[in-house]
């Protein structure tokens, strides 16, 4: 059963431990509590803020990003000492795993009923200020959307928990891809018309319009809509409200980078990536595979700057870094994608594939035929988004490429039907509803 066990939590956060007692035993206090949540715009926000503040999204936005890295050709695992990340890193991944049920499914759904109970109070409350509730309802749409971007990255289909109720939602069957998709680019397109342009507060840490502009685009480049993934990033790229430029590849993930489209104030001591600094930094847990440093050109800044003898670097673990999570680089790649695959605009695929080419100090690029563009692409993808929430492990599942790509590189464990992570087989267990992904035991 989804989300049964986040019940109280999901009250508890919300809440506040400032609220009064009720008495009335006739009444359900959870119920009024939460209603009252959303009646005065500095309490709908402080319950809003606490999705972006919750140890629970930045720690399962740091596992989907060294999973995917182990699992696809991007990192290795040095360590070998967690058996379910051994796994992953063998892309052969239990029904049992531990990884799969706490941080690839139980978190995500933790954070989208969150999204749910707060889609709920605000769009019931009829006291809040009308500016107030229109953000904070597109920032719960972006990270409800945001959230299952990455549980239909990982497994297809899935549950579509929208109600707000952990009853009705806990025994769901699974939803097919479209239609999450489609809920995805739905709760992202509102979110867009909700949000405002301007930044609330100095450092980017709260969703605007553009951000959700920016996750559409990659909705939209995922779901093969090239047209739309390619307005959709325009308009982020020719935004003339909010400044958005690629900066040198030093300052890039610095919280005061005119690059960055969101990112989330870490919630430790820790900088960019609260653990994933420290994974790939001091512990060295998790290292470039081989085939990835090799892929770097000669000159490449971003090799020298965010790599050391194969330890990513691109988190210094230093002052003055955030969460990045979206940003302009992204965005150039899929607009020239999106041209390239059009067969369009093959010139301005090449001119947004050389800005970001140009920011790491390599020449044009010489592929003028839309084959040779998408492999360029692809490439400028590989060295670009390196360790950072499954961009590798993604991009070779919605190209087609994992089967060949991973199969050659681990021969004895890889099966095609790994593409799609294991439903977790307590899950099953709670919810029969729920049907498990071909090649895992039913």
């Amino acid at each position: 059963m989804i989300m049964k066990n986040f019940v109280y939590l999901i009250m508890a956060t919300v809440l506040f431990s400032s609220c009064e007692r009720y008495v009335d035993i006739d009444k359900a206090p959870n119920q009024l509590l939460i209603a009252d949540a959303y009646k005065q715009d500095a309490t709908a926000t402080s319950a809003v803020l606490n999705i972006y503040s919750d140890d629970v999204t930045t720690y399962s936005l740091a596992n989907f990003t060294y999973l995917g890295g182990v699992e696809s050709d991007e990192m290795l695992y040095t360590q070998a000492t967690t058996p379910a990340i051994t796994e992953f890193a063998q892309a052969a991944v239990s029904i049992t795993n531990a990884n799969v049920l706490n941080y690839l499914w139980s978190y995500p759904y933790s954070i989208i009923a969150k999204t749910n109970v707060a889609i709920n109070g605000l769009t019931a409350s009829t006291t809040l200020t009308t500016t107030v509730k229109s953000q904070l309802l597109g920032e719960c749409k972006f990270f409800r959307a945001f959230t299952y971007f990455n549980l239909v990255n990982y497994f297809g289909g899935v549950p579509l928990a929208l109600t707000g109720d952990p009853l009705k939602d806990a025994y769901l069957p699974r939803a097919s891809a479209d239609s999450v998709w489609a809920q995805i680019i739905s709760d992202l397109k509102d979110a867009e018309t909700l949000l405002p342009a301007a930044y609330t507060g100095t450092l980017r840490t709260r969703v605007n319009k553009y951000a959700a502009s920016a996750l559409l685009a990659r909705a939209y480049l995922y779901t093969k809509d090239y047209a739309n993934a390619e307005t959709e990033a325009s308009k982020v790229i020719g935004a003339t409200d909010i400044s958005y430029t690629l900066s040198d590849v030093s300052t890039a993930f610095l919280n005061t980078s005119n690059e960055t489209i969101f990112q989330i104030a870490p919630t430790t001591s820790w900088s960019s990536f609260p653990f994933m600094g420290t994974y790939y930094i001091s512990y060295g847990q998790f290292v470039l595979s081989p085939s990835l440093t090799a892929s770097f050109e000669a000159g490449d800044k971003r090799k020298t700057s965010w790599t050391k003898d194969s330890v990513i670097s691109k988190y210094k673990m230093a002052g003055g870094e955030y969460n990045v999570v979206l940003r302009l680089a992204e965005q150039y790649l899929i607009r020239a994608e999106a041209r390239a695959q059009q067969n369009t605009n093959l010139i301005g695929a090449q001119t947004d594939l050389d800005s970001v080419r140009g920011r790491a100090g390599l020449p044009a690029t010489t592929a003028a035929t839309q084959t040779t563009l998408l492999t360029a692409i692809a490439q400028e993808r590989k060295v670009e988004l390196f360790g950072e929430y499954s961009h590798r492990w993604f991009d070779l599942k919605r190209t087609g490429e994992a089967n060949t790509v991973i199969g050659a590189l681990k021969p004895t464990t890889w099966k095609s039907t790994a593409v799609l992570a294991p439903i977790p087989s307590a899950e099953i267990i709670k919810n029969s509803a729920l049907v498990q992904n071909d090649g895992y035991p039913k």
